[in-house]
């Protein structure tokens, strides 16, 4: 990583505005996590400054004492207009004693979904809040996929409020349109067509679902398995090999460009994976491991806009489209002056308060 760029003293303000107690702690954690580019505990106590054993203790009474998953809540963005779900797997197949591993994916691997909510950021997301869940956990807590997609929702439905929840086809299945329509949700999910849903207009004849290269199509005020009163949007680019239907509860042209956006911020998983290693993380208690995905997003959160901010002023024309911020930010060497980068940072934190408070406070970066 680029030691020079990132310190304690400008990744401390960043862990002020998160948290109220122990900031001292939790920035040199995030720093560790930046600098060992991973999430388990050996790892990052062997990056941080000073004896690894202490920082491994050091690390451990943190998570006792500690919940990062609350301070994560502050990074959601009142200002977006929509936010995002999605889920990942992270497989830990020399894990079959953990009591949160289970069976994921289709190829029945051992691991658990991660499933995050982010707010939209640059072609990227800011993730906020989180679950997770395997076959073992819905069974051992007398629950199901569909239930667990739903709490992630519900616990954050006075956040959401007015916002529009974006979803992929994972979740595009009845039981969850009609929870969200339920508590009141506004959202557009992808559509999944290869069951073959059977849409229905006002006068109950059926809607065929096609559409040919080029187009764009709105459905209005039809009913999903003529039950579920919703609006329905295909478009096919030019260029893909299909098109993409969505449905959503508020007007279909407006569903149809904001599924659009959404599209472009699936690498956040991958840079989360590639480049901080969280498919990684190796915590035997499950509240611990989902206190250490908590510390690594917001690791990537604050990584991700200096990242960023170094991206649009050191990377130009087709260079910029080449690298993300963070990889920029962990792999790639950083040619700008100190003066520059400290006004990067500085930005990038006023960014960061503008999504945690309605005030920052002033902050000169000292690098």
């Amino acid at each position: 990583m680029n030691k020079q760029i990132i310190n304690i003293n400008n990744i401390k303000p960043f862990i002020d505005q998160c948290f109220d107690r122990d900031s001292d702690k939790a920035a040199r954690i995030i720093k560790g996590i930046l600098d060992a580019r991973s999430p388990r505990i050996s790892d990052i106590s062997n990056a941080m400054q000073g004896n690894p054993d202490a920082n491994y203790k050091s690390i451990q009474r943190f998570l006792d004492n500690n919940d990062p998953r609350e301070n994560l809540h502050r990074l959601f963005n009142k200002e977006e207009e929509f936010i995002i779900g999605d889920p990942t797997e992270i497989h830990r197949p020399q894990a079959k004693k953990t009591e949160y591993v289970g069976k994921v994916g289709k190829g029945k691997k051992l691991g658990f979904w991660l499933m995050v909510l982010s707010s939209p950021y640059k072609g990227r997301a800011i993730p906020f809040n989180f679950i997770t869940y395997s076959s073992k956990t819905i069974n051992d807590e007398s629950s199901s996929r569909n239930l667990e997609h739903l709490r992630v929702v519900s616990e954050m439905k006075e956040i959401i409020r007015d916002k529009v929840l974006v979803l992929d086809r994972e979740f595009s299945y009845e039981s969850l349109f009609e929870n969200i329509i339920t508590e009141g949700i506004k959202f557009v999910i992808r559509l999944n067509i290869s069951n073959n849903p059977t849409i229905l207009n006002e006068k109950g004849d059926k809607i065929s679902l096609t559409i040919n290269p080029g187009d764009e199509v709105h459905f209005r005020g039809v009913y999903y398995k003529g039950k579920l009163k919703v609006n329905i949007s295909g478009k096919w680019d030019k260029g893909f090999n299909e098109p993409i239907w969505v449905i959503s509860n508020i007007a279909p042209e407006e569903a149809m460009k904001i599924y659009g956006l959404r599209m472009k911020i699936e690498e956040s998983f991958r840079d989360m994976k590639d480049l901080l290693n969280i498919d990684k993380i190796m915590n035997y208690k499950r509240d611990n491991m989902e206190k250490m995905i908590s510390m690594v997003l917001l690791s990537y959160s604050i990584g991700l806009l200096i990242g960023e901010g170094i991206r649009e002023v050191g990377y130009t024309c087709k260079k910029r489209k080449l690298y993300s911020g963070l990889f920029i930010l962990l792999k790639r060497k950083v040619l700008l002056s100190k003066s520059v980068i400290a006004d990067i940072i500085n930005n990038a934190y006023l960014l960061f308060c503008d999504m945690v408070l309605p005030n920052a406070r002033t902050y000169v970066s000292d690098v």
